[in-house]
């Protein structure tokens, strides 16, 4: 591995490192404290959070979006599949092993999807007078990074010469990842669990 691969390494370490502090933190801090008195089921109401819940017809205006919001379950689809890439590659780096190009081929492919919903978000945030009165640098950033990253993951899984810019990539988009609005990552699935839990303990939704 050459100095680029090291250093998406460290910035991948940082984020992780990042990512476990936080983690750690939201854990100890338990349960929300909640003064009133249960009414409700708060594991039924936590597994709606998860579920049904996210489906277009229960939020509150996706249904109006469809096609942003099938865009947008593809682009995050696409981002663990960046993710996942990167630890393969590091694995294999280290191993020596070679890949299938038939594999890499497919694994390309998989990723268009999510690189045309990507491109197609970032289009939309800065045509759209609704959502660019919405939009702050973060947002711009953010989508400009994470559309890299996977584009860039499925050019180097077809061209393995094209190393060096991946790892540049990489290495800007896991140094981002802990402060940008993509640290969603991980706090997604905290606010969904607070969400579930302030509803269920009052028994409404």
């Amino acid at each position: 591995m050459d100095c680029y691969g090291c250093c998406a390494l460290i910035a991948s370490g940082i984020c992780f490192l990042i990512f476990s502090a936080r983690f750690i933190h939201l854990v100890r801090l338990g349960n929300p404290k909640d003064l009133s008195k249960k009414s409700g089921d708060t594991v039924k109401a936590i597994k709606y959070s998860f579920t049904e819940a996210m489906m277009p017809k229960n939020k509150e205006s996706a249904y109006l979006h469809l096609p942003t919001y099938v865009a947008g379950i593809l682009y995050h689809i696409g981002t663990f599949i960046a993710l996942l890439s990167f630890v393969s590659f590091i694995v294999i780096s280290f191993t020596e092993t070679t890949v299938p190009s038939v594999v890499s081929q497919i694994g390309a492919i998989i990723l268009v999807p999510a690189i045309i919903s990507g491109f197609s978000i970032l289009f939309k945030r800065i045509f759209s007078k609704e959502l660019t009165l919405l939009s702050g640098p973060d947002d711009y950033i953010s989508n400009i990074l994470t559309t890299l990253a996977q584009l860039l993951t499925a050019i180097f899984l077809l061209f393995p010469e094209t190393a060096d810019i991946y790892y540049v990539v990489m290495t800007l988009f896991f140094l981002w990842l802990p402060f940008g609005k993509t640290r969603h990552l991980m706090y997604f699935f905290f606010a969904r669990y607070h969400l579930g839990y302030y509803y269920g303990w009052r028994g409404t939704w």
